[in-house]
């Protein structure tokens, strides 16, 4: 396929992308793109060479609805709908657990002094009361949302807890941590997990029918500042056959599958590449390079750009936004990443996405 030249007429605004109401990154300007960021993130994943510039955290739209009351307990509705207030944040989530909103914090915990809903895992079947998938208000979330299928860009359900943070929240950290590794209760979870997998590929069909999603992603923390929470051999044993199933579930309907999880998670990119993860945008705390050295090919992982502040002259942004495009172009057809530019200066993205395609444009 002939390469399309860069020209500077790509760099005019055209429009504002479609955004939730509530969202990261503030305004998502529209530019005069030779293809629409959806078919951008696309040709990334598929690795073809057909890429045209290195993708930003703008290029995304996600929406995690209040359909799934996990997102109002968790106080992260992004949607068409109104914003919460304050007091309308926090509550029960899907399993009636209840919420408490933190506003120094701008998130939620668990209701402090309630004691564990599980104290060990093999009484989850008489205590876990599943949601009913089907009585949700989909055709609501449909109707509220429709605006968002004309987006632009790669459009994508979050899903706010996984499998191991919903662990979390039935038998507190201490009791999840110490029972996926106690063999009396590995059984038990295994069972736990299969089950949410059911309700979660039931929530992404239902998803399906309404929205015109291009991918999933899987909320998950699996690790603090400095090391994971658990080793890469539980990881496999516990976690990634089911991330593997969720995984292989969105790829069996066209979707691609994105981990988010929070924490120097470093040594478990290998599990995540198992499980078929499409891709991950791991903190700053991780070597990116390093991953993408071993991993890139198979996993694409977002990178953080060098610091870039207002108070920077047009000359040095352009100079970082230069040397940026320059270290990661020149290999995007084999190992894509994207640009983690939800903080920083605004002229930062429209810079590297110019020298990334002047770079991707040669033959």
């Amino acid at each position: 396929m002939a390469k399309i030249p860069f020209s500077e007429d790509e760099l005019k605004v055209v429009g504002e992308h479609i955004n939730t109401t509530m969202c990261f990154g503030g305004p998502a300007l529209k530019y005069n793109t030779p293809i629409t960021p959806r078919e951008n993130v696309n040709a990334c994943l598929r690795r073809d060479g057909s890429a045209m510039w290195i993708p930003s955290f703008t290029d995304f739209l996600s929406v995690e609805s209040r359909v799934n009351k996990d997102h109002i307990a968790r106080a992260e509705v992004m949607d068409l709908g109104p914003l919460y207030s304050d007091e309308e944040k926090g509550g029960p989530d899907l399993f009636g657990i209840e919420w408490v909103y933190v506003p120094m914090v701008g998130g939620s915990m668990e209701k402090p002094g309630v004691p564990p809903l599980l104290e060990d895992a093999n009484d989850w079947p008489e205590i876990i009361k599943f949601p009913d998938v089907d009585a949700m208000e989909w055709e609501a979330c449909g109707k509220l949302n429709a605006p968002l299928n004309q987006t632009e860009r790669s459009y994508h359900v979050t899903f706010q807890n996984g499998l191991f943070e919903r662990l979390i929240s039935f038998m507190g950290f201490e009791g999840a941590a110490l029972a996926i590794i106690d063999d009396d209760q590995k059984d038990a979870i295994h069972a736990l997990f299969a089950k949410l997998c059911d309700m979660y590929e039931a929530m992404i069909t239902k998803y399906m029918q309404y929205l015109t999603i291009d991918g999933v992603m899987f909320h998950d923390d699996w690790g603090s500042q400095r090391a994971p929470f658990f080793s890469p051999a539980v990881c496999r044993e516990m976690l990634v056959p089911y991330i593997k199933r969720l995984a292989d579930f969105c790829h069996s309907k066209g979707l691609w599958f994105e981990q988010h999880s929070c924490g120097k998670n470093e040594m478990l990119v290998s599990c995540m590449v198992e499980a078929g993860v499409d891709i991950w945008m791991p903190q700053d705390m991780n070597d990116v390079d390093k991953m993408r050295a071993e991993y890139g090919d198979k996993i694409m992982l977002g990178v953080y750009p060098p610091a870039n502040t207002p108070e920077m002259s047009d000359e040095e942004i352009d100079r970082l936004a230069k040397e940026f495009a320059e270290k990661y172009a020149p290999d995007m057809d084999t190992k894509p990443v994207i640009l983690v530019n939800f903080m920083g200066d605004p002229r930062f993205g429209p810079a590297v996405y110019k020298y990334s395609r002047i770079l991707m444009a040669q033959e």
